[in-house]
């Protein structure tokens, strides 16, 4: 069964299913017996294909449900949809997590506008104000979802899927009661109790279900003898609450039942005690140790070294000059020398140069180790400073996230990788290595040491563990390469190895290449190669001057990254035909490897990188 789930045709087909239903199934959601844009909301949360399914969706759920009542859903839809399209990728979207929320409340409000006096609708004012904040509320929430789960935003959305649930007709049970069920057994209290505000809004029985489900919550807390008896919770609370408000309505059983005997197929989670005191302490403490880099920061970049005083340095060279010559006292040539004089010192006119030129020069040669000792220091504070910028940023990212209880998203891919190399084991001076980061982050980074020999393989294999420890510990790729561009600088090794770095999200099936000196890379498609990047001077050579570069790309449709060193001619990849993307990556590596580097002397190292769908977890 996970064999056949993992099959590209039919995870496409349920995912399909999965956006689209959903879309159909919020369209039946109601206040006051009238559609709501929380459809809307659910559009505005995704892009892409994801955003289109669950906008078809919603055009097909709000004429089913509603009929001609439906009209201002299927314009909210399709407002939603090419919002989604069009404004959903952008960096403003992401910058300021607002803007789409409130556009779709703009867009809310423009429809119930024009249906109010094109078509006469009578809408109450109350129930057009309400569309309006649910529009943005909801638009929000599945925003926030969809980039970082958290417990509340979970609760909200249960809440807002079982009043919908429960406005679809659908027989004796009633699929709002099935996920109140669900939710009060395997749930948290909140979302047990924002369930059952879902079911009393849709207005399914007269019975207070928000008294049910929390009672229900309370009830399987019991150390019950039969397993059975814990999942029955629901059932014992809903017969409690009716006895004790005198109001019997059986249809809700069947639904509430079934959804507690639901939750027995759910796996089991672990419960971690959350300290809070401890960790809101922690948090204050990496606040202020950023602070305290910032500030270090600040105080390094606001003074300069002074400037070299060439004055200074003329005027002792005119006394050593002229301290001696018997025209001294009524020599009026000496007051006519000038900073000039010491870029150009056979420009002086003196009747005795050769007493006086070769003091110049000795000062020219001053001046300039002065001024490159001033532009060494520069370096040295420009280097310090953007470290200290590099871990404020760091540990506030950590203090920012350290309160959070968010569930980081899932892998939807793994990451099939190959390397293959020629040269000798200890004398390569190509350092390939594949390695998994925060999150959902995948890399893999390709140091090549400038030349041959053990002195190469040293500066690659150093290069390459330093980033490694960066990159796993949660530092920006960007800032792990200016942090190395930074070393090599300082330490006198510009061109000593170049950086060809892939970061792979595998939630999403987007990769990054960072390259600083290395060689293009290639992305192996069924229509052919493709070159990704171009050459650039290697790091080390300056700290003002970046010449990283970044390129962006995906790898969900079995699309194959390439990564060459420069003993491979990569130029050859685009020529091959007999190259499949579908070939295994170890397969494919050694053959790009043995075609590429024939007759060259240099190190050569080929890495292959392919996605594939993850196995879906099981319970």
């Amino acid at each position: 069964m996970e064999q056949l789930l993992l099959e590209p045709g039919i995870r496409g087909l349920l995912l399909a299913l999965l956006y689209g239903g959903g879309g159909f199934l919020l369209t039946a959601a109601s206040l006051g017996n009238s559609p709501q844009p929380i459809a809307m909301g659910m559009i505005c949360g995704f892009t892409g294909w994801r955003a289109v399914l669950i906008t078809l969706g919603a055009l097909a759920g709000y004429p089913t449900f509603w009929g001609r009542a439906g009209l201002p859903g299927i314009a909210w839809s399709a407002s939603a949809g090419l919002l989604a399209l069009l404004v959903g990728r952008r960096e403003e979207s992401r910058n300021q997590p607002l803007m789409i929320p409130a556009i779709a409340a703009f867009l809310t409000a423009i429809t119930g506008l024009c249906f109010q006096v094109l078509l006469r609708d009578r809408t109450p004012p109350l129930l057009y104000g309400l569309g309006i904040g649910l529009a943005g509320i909801t638009a929000m929430l599945f925003t926030q979802a969809v980039r970082c789960r958290d417990p509340v935003t979970d609760w909200l959305i249960g809440a807002l899927a079982t009043l919908a649930l429960a406005q679809v007709p659908l027989g004796t049970v009633n699929p709002g009661c099935v996920a109140a069920g669900l939710l009060s057994v395997s749930g948290a209290f909140p979302a047990a109790a924002l369930a059952g505000l879902g079911l009393d809004l849709a207005q399914v029985t007269k019975v207070p279900m928000t008294a049910v489900t929390c009672l229900s919550w309370f009830i399987r807390l019991i150390p019950f003898d039969k397993r059975w008896q814990h999942y029955a919770a629901p059932g014992f609370g809903a017969l409690a609450v009716m006895a004790a408000c005198g109001i019997w309505d059986w249809s809700v059983l069947p639904g509430l039942v079934l959804g507690g005997g639901a939750a027995a197929l759910l796996p089991a989670r672990s419960q971690i005690p959350h300290r809070r005191g401890e960790t809101g302490a922690a948090q204050v403490r990496l606040e202020v140790g950023a602070e305290m880099f910032f500030t270090l920061r600040q105080l390094l970049t606001e003074t300069q070294p002074p400037p070299v005083d060439g004055r200074a340095l003329l005027e002792r060279a005119t006394e050593r000059a002229c301290g001696t010559c018997s025209a001294r006292n009524r020599c009026t040539q000496r007051l006519t020398l000038t900073l000039e004089h010491l870029e150009h010192p056979l420009e002086a006119d003196c009747r005795k140069q050769g007493r006086l030129i070769p003091q110049l020069r000795f000062a020219q040669e001053q001046r300039r180790g002065l001024e490159a000792n001033r532009k060494r220091l520069l370096e040295y504070r420009q280097a310090l400073a953007q470290q200290y910028t590099f871990l404020g940023e760091y540990l506030r990212t950590l203090a920012d996230g350290l309160p959070r209880k968010a569930r980081h998203p899932l892998p939807e891919f793994e990451a099939q990788t190959a390397a293959r190399s020629r040269g000798k084991e200890r004398a390569n001076g190509d350092r390939c290595i594949a390695f998994s980061g925060i999150g959902c982050r995948y890399y893999v980074l390709l140091c090549d040491g400038m030349g041959t020999g053990l002195g190469a393989a040293q500066s690659g294999f150093t290069a390459a563990g330093l980033l490694r420890q960066m990159l796993a510990a949660g530092f920006p790729a960007d800032h792990a390469l200016e942090s190395l561009n930074s070393l090599l600088a300082l330490r006198g090794s510009a061109g000593e190895v170049t950086v060809d770095l892939a970061e792979v999200r595998l939630d999403t099936g987007v990769a990054r290449i960072f390259k600083w000196g290395a060689a293009p890379s290639w992305l192996l498609t069924r229509r052919g190669a493709e070159k990704i990047g171009t050459a650039t001077p290697p790091p080390g050579l300056s700290l003002e001057e970046n010449r990283m570069t970044v390129e962006k790309l995906s790898l969900r449709r079995g699309e194959v990254l390439i990564l060459v060193s420069d003993g491979v001619d990569g130029e050859g990849i685009q020529h091959q035909s007999v190259l499949s993307p579908d070939a295994p990556p170890g397969e494919l590596a050694a053959e790009i490897l043995d075609r590429g580097c024939a007759g060259a002397e240099d190190d050569a190292t080929v890495a292959v990188i392919r996605l594939r769908p993850a196995c879906l977890p099981t319970a």
